[in-house]
């Protein structure tokens, strides 16, 4: 979900002004649980399905929908409150090869050892902090990916409301939501779901987290694209 600056509101409002320079219209930071929950497999196959997502026709075609507007993004892992790890630090995305670049990157990620708890709230205010360093993007967004509930921390309900969310959509990709026994997506949309449009998409497991990833990029990236277009000869 969209949350519109002075900026983007004037963009919309008035198409056929020309930007000097392409425009952020979309700060984008994605962030993996690699708690102790999640196995060497796991991992590998999370960090392998979001580089394989970014790489996927669709997803490309969405990136890179406009000249004149990009996607900003960025990568991190967490698990306890005391680790959040960048992977990929803020990147324009602009062409194919800056895609391939930071799939590249996260395929060459190694998994180095952890706090094995889950700190849900703590990883919000990571990715909190981070779009806060693209002021000038005309929406941020957070992707949360997450296969247990935080015990660790700050809770995520307090996080929700700290001022550092303001401006920012939370959504979760959560993994394992069909384990009998617990609802997982119901206790993300309670407890880690921030903002108007926010939402959950499911795997099973961490072998359907690339297509889940593609799903969620998908949803997340709908909406309005700003391009230059010139004003009519009359005017």
């Amino acid at each position: 979900m969209r949350s519109f600056t002075r900026a983007s509101l004037i963009a919309m409002a008035a198409p056929h002004i020309a930007f000097s320079q392409p425009q952020c219209r979309q700060a984008l930071a994605l962030g993996l649980d690699v708690s102790g929950s999640v196995d060497l497999q796991e991992y590998r196959l999370q960090l392998d399905g979001v580089a394989a997502a970014l790489q996927s026709p669709k997803v490309v075609e969405k990136l890179l929908a406009s000249k004149d507007t990009f996607i900003e993004l960025s990568v991190y892992e967490w698990s306890g409150p005391g680790h959040q790890r960048l992977l990929q630090g803020w990147t324009a995305v602009t062409s194919r090869e800056v895609i391939t670049d930071i799939a590249n990157t996260l395929r060459g990620v190694e998994r180095i050892p952890v706090d094995p708890s889950t700190g849900l709230g703590r990883a919000m205010l990571y990715g909190a902090d981070a779009l806060a360093q693209r002021p000038d993007c005309w929406s941020h967004s957070l992707d949360l990916s997450g296969d247990g509930q935080s015990n660790s921390g700050i809770h995520p309900q307090d996080a929700r409301i700290d001022p550092a969310l303001d401006n920012v959509v939370v959504n979760a990709l959560v993994v394992g939501a069909n384990v009998p026994g617990r609802d997982l997506t119901a206790y993300f949309e309670a407890y880690v779901l921030h903002g108007i449009g926010s939402f959950t998409m499911q795997a099973s497991n961490f072998k359907e987290f690339e297509t889940a990833m593609i799903k969620k990029l998908l949803r997340e990236m709908q909406g309005i694209v700003v391009s230059y277009a010139p004003p009519p000869a009359d005017q």
